[in-house]
């Protein structure tokens, strides 16, 4: 699995981080990062739930 972010896109509302707190983090600056781009198997199922419930369909996903 590989994640992309388009920042132009994002707003950083943290909902991907919510969803996925070991893949993706605001931090104090307000912006998003992407604290692991090839998670393991089992965080699968909550990066795509990120994916889905980002408002503004910043994340992409590739398997």
């Amino acid at each position: 699995m590989r994640i992309e972010v388009d920042y132009d896109k994002c707003q950083s509302n943290a909902v991907c981080e919510g969803l996925a707190p070991s893949v993706f983090e605001v931090r104090d600056d307000g912006f998003l990062y992407v604290i692991n781009e090839n998670p393991p198997e089992d965080l699968h199922a909550a990066v795509h739930a990120a994916k889905e419930q980002c408002p503004t369909q910043a994340i992409s996903v590739s398997d």
